[in-house]
């Protein structure tokens, strides 16, 4: 680990030309918990990470939409999701929602990205990973101000070779620019993401300042790492994950990510206790564990070779560092859905237990392994509750302190912080999200007062926060479909619903949820609603256009050879004669 020391504020103050504007590198690890990291008290071995945190700030109380897509709509953007363009994924959208406004899968028209920004302001922007904010023509990241980008026009793919994890997709679509592409045949993607960035960095024009976003597929599925790291990990997750959330529910605790008072959230109804495993289903889940953290651990060394790579071209002390998660921990089990085991199979994905998470395996953690790494929070991903809302920020680099904050911060606060860190002039109205700039130079402790709402949805699952509480809803088969109210702070694991205790206070949060969602333009679901049923309706309609597109190429191919084939069988009248000039 090289360097990491220059990122210190004071070494920064002293170095730092007046009218220098810093490098921006944004790190947006895909599926990530909020514990996950190692200076947040997670297993895995994130040594740049946790030294990038301990030289800035370290926020504790992050928030961010609960699945991908929206998510990073607001971190481009600084607004919230729904204005963005961006309200939902497609895979789990239903036919009620198409064609509405905010629910393109695209960034909208007018919508102006950070990037954009930036690179009207002169500076060099770059991005690699996973893109999943539009799908073609005009909605690529060259579309939103990036100089150069390699990305994934997906939720998710394969680590290590052009393939798709799911059957949604028929192909993993990667863009080099505007153009379609092959990947290497040496491709791991947090490797290549990395190397990327590098060689851009290096071509670029050194007298500009760059913004690097470098969205890593670690940690989505499928997981997949190296065996060497994967082995550091073999016994770390043996116990099982009742045992894993037990002690990190306690370094929550000791780190004051939770109040030494919380109580604990139980296990959700349905999830399985770690005793009722036979042997074989253990040793296979914390394997499964070990190539989570494996894969975490393997994005984190490359990162460091970013970080080394910036030292030695002596840009590092003149860069800021923005670390984060889209949501939290991802509870899917794909092979609970019909077909996916065969699925896998014809795709050449194998699930052989010495070879977990090598080339061609296909490793997911599951909803029990989700719960574990959410704590001290409720649920994961999909979910507005805080296991799948809050997640780690760290922000480090010229003019940052080196602390921690507890304010409440969302995601779409990170475009107007860094456009105001580049010194770039811009409207604060137009943006949804806040300046953390008082935060990060120590200036003030919050950036929101007690009467100021922030409010997530998707898909129904919603949740607004206000002063010290949190509204809440999600859907069953994990929610009631039901408003709760939790003192957000105190009870990180939602364990005391206060709503039938503070009516006021609830009926004024819902009436400041109601006009949110009319402010930004939410799309009510249809009644019976089944975010899983939906993503099977989905993946099906999609399977079944796609054959139909193939049989159709098919159709026309078979009908241009016959029309072929008849103009070339000519009749006996027309037929050439021996006078005919073609006569040989």
């Amino acid at each position: 680990m090289l360097g990491l020391g220059l990122l210190s504020s004071t070494v920064i103050a002293s170095n730092k030309a007046a009218d220098e504007r810093p490098n921006i590198v944004i790190v947006l690890v895909d599926d990530a918990a909020l514990m996950d990291f190692g200076s947040y008290g997670g297993e895995a071995q994130t040594p740049h990470i946790d030294a990038i945190a301990q030289a800035g700030v370290q926020f504790t109380q992050h928030r961010t939409a609960p699945l991908c897509a929206p998510s990073r709509a607001m971190l481009l953007t600084g607004l919230d999701a729904h204005r963005a363009g961006v309200a939902t994924i497609p895979e789990v959208m239903p036919a009620a929602q198409r064609d509405a406004s905010g629910y393109g899968h695209a960034l909208g028209p007018g919508v102006t990205t950070l990037a954009t920004r930036l690179q009207r302001a002169g500076y060099r922007t770059y991005m690699t990973g996973k893109w999943h904010l539009g799908h073609g023509p005009g909605e690529l990241p060259a579309d939103h101000g990036f100089e150069r980008s390699f990305i994934l026009d997906a939720s998710g793919a394969d680590n290590y070779r052009g393939q798709s994890y799911i059957p949604f997709y028929t192909r993993a679509d990667w863009f080099e620019d505007r153009t379609r592409t092959t990947l290497p045949a040496d491709f791991y993607s947090s490797r290549f993401l990395v190397d990327r960035t590098i060689e851009w960095i290096d071509s670029g024009n050194e007298r500009q300042p760059f913004l690097a976003y470098l969205a890593f597929q670690a940690i989505h599925i499928p997981l997949q790492a190296s065996a060497s790291r994967r082995d550091r990990y073999r016994e770390v997750y043996a116990a099982g994950w009742d045992d894993i959330r037990a002690r990190r529910e306690e370094r929550a605790r000791a780190l004051g990510l939770a109040p030494a008072d919380a109580v604990a959230a139980a296990r959700p109804q349905g999830l399985r206790s770690w005793s009722t495993l036979d042997d074989e289903a253990r040793a296979l889940a914390s394997a499964s564990m070990a190539v989570n953290a494996a894969m975490l651990d393997e994005m984190d060394h490359h990162l460091g070779r970013l970080i080394a790579h910036l030292e030695s071209a002596g840009e590092l002390s003149n860069t800021l560092f923005v670390i984060t998660s889209d949501n939290g921990p991802e509870p899917s089990d794909p092979f609970a859905s019909p077909g996916m085991e065969t699925w896998t199979r014809l795709q050449g994905y194998s699930r052989d237990l010495e070879s977990l998470g090598e080339r061609n395996s296909y490793v997911f953690i599951g909803a029990e392994w989700a719960w574990a790494a959410a704590a001290p929070g409720n649920l994961f991903k999909f979910q507005t509750t805080e296991g799948g809302t809050r997640v780690p920020l760290i922000i480090a680099g010229p003019s940052v302190r080196a602390a921690r904050s507890d304010a409440l911060t969302t995601m779409q606060d990170l475009a107007p912080t860094l456009l105001e860190l580049a010194g770039v002039e811009t409207d604060r109205d137009r943006f949804d999200g806040r300046s953390l700039t008082p935060l990060l130079t120590g200036t003030a402790a919050t950036v929101r007062g007690p009467d100021d709402a922030v409010a997530f949805e998707v898909s129904g699952n919603a949740a607004l926060y206000r002063g010290p509480y949190k509204l809440v809803r999600n859907a069953p088969p994990w929610g009631t479909g039901q408003w709760e109210l939790y003192r957000y702070r105190e009870d990180p694991g939602e364990t005391r619903n206060v709503m039938q205790a503070l009516p006021a206070e609830a009926a004024a949060l819902e009436a400041d949820y109601s006009a949110w969602a009319n402010r930004v333009g939410v799309v009510p679901l249809p009644a019976g609603y089944d975010m899983r049923r939906q993503i099977g309706i989905n993946s099906l309609t999609r399977q079944r256009e796609t054959i139909m597109a193939a049989l159709a190429v098919v159709g026309t191919a078979l009908g241009l050879i016959l029309l072929l084939g008849r103009s070339g069988r000519r009749s006996p009248a027309s037929a050439p004669g021996p006078h005919s000039s073609n006569a040989t």
